[in-house]
């Protein structure tokens, strides 16, 4: 298992966190390591790691657990670049509610968003992951974040609502796909 060499805070303020998950039937693959904070819509979205911004894209305004939203065109995230050639990721913002600007240096557990349900979302979260450049073919690949705090990450696979069994065989497909 592929850990990050870079130690990672948690990317919102541990007051918002509803719950953590990191359910294999929705990341798998390249997004294997990818957690979902389950955080209210508006959260502040801390950078996890000082580094330099990469891609900021916040102007989408829709979202849902309907297969119509898996686009890049309805998600908004933003990209930081650390150092080892890491890459943090957060996803599903709020409409316009990015703070930063590509190119811009970020500290450590700086306000960079607010978090929301844009793209294939299923309800209010922060999708993060660490990631870093290989010879695959999607080119990158999660990897395990070592967190300076301690938090706990539901990674059972109990029943899904009605939405998220949507999602997740919809996710499903992607995987069959994939793995041919």
């Amino acid at each position: 298992m592929a850990l990050t060499k870079n130690i990672y805070s948690l990317p919102f303020r541990r007051k918002d966190l509803i719950k953590a998950v990191a359910d294999p039937r929705g990341h798998f693959l390249h997004l294997r390591h990818a957690i979902d904070f389950i955080l209210p819509e508006g959260s502040h979205v801390k950078a996890a790691r000082a580094g330099v911004v990469e891609q900021v894209k916040t102007d989408s305004n829709k979202g849902g657990a309907d297969t119509k939203y898996a686009s890049m065109k309805y998600l908004n995230f933003i990209t930081i670049r650390h150092n080892y050639g890491e890459f943090s990721q957060y996803c599903h913002l709020k409409h316009q509610g990015g703070f930063v600007r590509v190119g811009e240096k970020v500290r450590e557990g700086q306000a960079i968003a607010l978090s929301g349900n844009t793209g294939f979302s299923a309800f209010p979260h922060l999708h993060f992951h660490v990631a870093k450049a290989n010879n695959t073919k999607m080119g990158w690949e999660t990897l395990k974040v070592r967190f300076r705090e301690k938090v706990e990450v539901d990674r059972s696979r109990r029943k899904l609502s009605g939405e998220l069994k949507k999602m997740a065989h919809h996710l499903n497909r992607i995987k069959q796909e994939w793995s041919r």
